[in-house]
């Protein structure tokens, strides 16, 4: 057996099984268990203490890789209740929200809770995400993802409406992922710092254009819309092109910073000087 080490898979860690021909098999190492797969079987036993990142086989002698799951993996394995929003979406998210080690978030539409776990591990182990939904079943599906993940310490979940004001103050971001977003834009800006991150993602044109002209009547600037496609290619070097069906249009981002009311009080006291 090769000798433990930080690489090593250990009993209880989730590993990816992945097989020549790129079916993937998401497992949560256990002695004395077996995965049972088209091309044979592999014994968990075979796979713990032992390093990750290599190539193991099965007992029809047919090669699989084995290695830690990336947050990617993680997520697109999230048990659904309702749609998730995608990770092409969700790098975006954490990135124009700004989301690390330390920072306070509050999410408003819980849903299964993909985007729910992909924050909660960008602000771990020192920051906390807030997540609100108004439907018990949606939270329970979420935690569910969360502790399989291993991430439900940095997660509060609550039953709440985010048109009517929320338990947190001083956020650093806040995300809205509901119907109807322009009506939690006052419980958002009283979530957030000033300076904080907003963000919020609809599926249509028209209610994109509905949320613009809400923001308009609250202290939001630097606003930003964006519409994020992906498209794969085979990687076949002598017969590289694109895959024949992508993940196109899914959704539309709005992003926005808070500005602080005394800016605003400010902005209002020099407009009204005579010129």
């Amino acid at each position: 057996m090769d000798t433990e080490s930080p690489h090593s898979a250990r009993a209880g860690e989730r590993v990816l099984i992945i097989t020549g021909d790129g079916k993937r098999y998401l497992v949560r190492l256990q002695p004395g268990v077996q995965l049972h797969t088209h091309l044979g079987i592999i014994a968990h036993d075979d796979l713990i203490g032992r390093g990750l990142g290599r190539e193991v086989q099965s007992h029809l002698g047919h090669r699989f890789v084995v290695v830690r799951p990336s947050i990617h993996d993680l997520l697109m394995r999230v048990k659904r209740r309702s749609q998730i929003i995608y990770p092409k979406e969700i790098g975006m998210i954490l990135l124009k929200l700004d989301l690390s080690d330390g920072r306070r978030v509050v999410e408003a539409g819980t849903g299964s809770g993909a985007l729910t776990t992909a924050m909660a591990w960008a602000v771990q182990p020192r920051g906390h995400v807030y997540s609100f939904d108004i439907r018990d079943d949606m939270l329970a599906a979420a935690r569910q993802n969360l502790q399989a993940n291993e991430l439900a310490p940095y997660v509060t979940l609550e039953q709440a409406d985010a048109t009517q004001p929320l338990p947190v103050t001083d956020a650093d971001a806040i995300f809205l992922d509901v119907r109807e977003p322009q009506d939690c834009l006052q419980s958002a800006c009283d979530v957030l710092a000033p300076g904080g991150f907003f963000g919020s993602l609809v599926p249509t044109t028209n209610q994109v254009s509905v949320l613009l002209g809400g923001m308009a009547r609250y202290p939001l600037t630097d606003i930003e819309v964006l519409e994020i496609m992906l498209r794969g290619y085979k990687p076949v070097p002598g017969r590289l092109r694109p895959k024949d069906r992508m993940v196109a249009h899914t959704g539309y981002l709005i992003f926005a910073r808070k500005i602080s009311p005394l800016l605003e009080e400010a902005k209002a006291e020099e407009s009204s000087k005579p010129h």
